[in-house]
């Protein structure tokens, strides 16, 4: 018999990294909610049949999140949590507007119920405050019957070719099956590198715009991972900077930074650049963190004296290349600088699954 494909919904879901994995893990996506329109609109174009609002989430009535999402088995997301602050302890915390979207969160768990939770964060949520924010929140989590566990996990463990550590927070209803989700039994991956994931794409240097084909087999499991069925892929539209910028970029090595480029070349001395900035790409190695920008990126691409593509930067976020993006151009940057790599949130939602599978065990 047919296992179940248990629902998901995804909460502040912007364009859908975590659906992404979900999604590749055999999961339904039945749902997301953002209040940015161009990630909504991705969202809804990747997963066709989830109902997906672009919406304050404020806003959405209770009556509204059973009749849509009431039979929701998981529920993910990554809502911020600066407002849990030792500073903040003696005032009341749903008051704190920068706990809003958590306890809009919350509101939703409380609805539905959901057998587990999964929660997406910054890695400092861990270590704030000599862990208090955790703390609060996993009493919180706590007290809506959730057995909470929680871990920092580097992307590039799990088949991503990026450096990307994000804080992991899981929990298993009670009264479903009283366990706690075991970090430890995440199945990791060999390390896979910039050269893996973008190398392929260099032949479309000087090609013209519109949608390319890829004429080379695809050579290692990640690049079997990205190609469409026909080998097509969109978003690799070649735009150079501006030319003072080529001019720095030109003299860094892989994995240089703004120290290797001429004092001559800047406009002042300044010694106290971050060392992110004008940072190149290294071929045999893992990726930086892909951030949100695009005229002013700070990674640049490995060969070329420019930023990486729009493709290029989602294949280093591991989106395979059938997920397309949608809006204008530095919105797709921003959507697939704030995703989390869906290799990563596949990695969870596999063990995940094997909870759900082992209910009545």
């Amino acid at each position: 018999m047919a296992k179940k494909k248990y629902k998901v919904l995804d909460l502040f879901c912007g364009c859908g990294g975590i659906s992404e994995g979900y999604y590749l893990a055999g999961f339904n996506i039945v749902g997301g909610i953002d209040f940015n329109e161009h990630a909504t609109i991705t969202f809804k174009h990747n997963f066709k049949n989830a109902k997906v609002h672009n919406i304050d989430i404020t806003t959405f009535p209770n009556e509204q999140i059973l009749e849509e999402y009431g039979d929701v088995d998981v529920v993910v997301g990554g809502p911020p949590c600066q407002g849990f602050s030792t500073a903040n302890r003696h005032q009341k915390e749903t008051d704190d507007p920068r706990n809003k979207l958590f306890f809009e969160y919350i509101r939703f768990v409380q609805q539905i119920h959901p057998k587990l939770i999964m929660i997406e964060n910054v890695r400092g949520l861990l270590t704030r405050d000599g862990g208090y924010a955790i703390d609060r929140i996993k009493d919180i989590l706590g007290a809506e019957e959730y057995n909470i566990t929680y871990r920092v996990l580097d992307a590039s463990d799990y088949g991503v070719p990026q450096i990307r550590k994000r804080a992991i927070i899981v929990g298993v209803r009670k009264d479903f099956k009283d366990v706690s989700f075991d970090f430890d039994k995440l199945v990791k991956h060999p390390k896979t590198t910039v050269e893996d994931a973008i190398g392929e794409l260099y032949a479309f240097e000087q090609s013209p715009d519109g949608t390319k084909t890829i004429t080379t087999p695809a050579e290692t499991p990640l690049r079997k991972y990205f190609r469409t069925k026909d080998n097509t892929i969109t978003d690799q539209d070649i735009v150079y900077p501006a030319q003072k910028v080529q001019d720095r970029i030109k003299h860094v090595p892989q994995g240089g930074n703004w120290q290797d480029v001429p004092e001559d070349l800047w406009p002042n001395n300044r010694k106290n650049r971050h060392s992110s900035a004008y940072k190149r790409l290294d071929s045999s190695s893992q990726s930086c963190t892909i951030d949100t920008g695009n005229a002013h990126s700070n990674y640049f691409h490995p060969i070329y004296n420019r930023i990486p593509t729009i493709r290029e930067s989602a294949r280093l976020q591991s989106f395979p290349d059938s997920f397309v993006f949608q809006g204008p151009r530095g919105s797709k940057y921003r959507q697939v600088g704030n995703a989390v790599p869906p290799l990563l949130a596949k990695a969870i939602a596999e063990e995940i699954k094997r909870i759900l599978d082992n209910e009545d065990n």
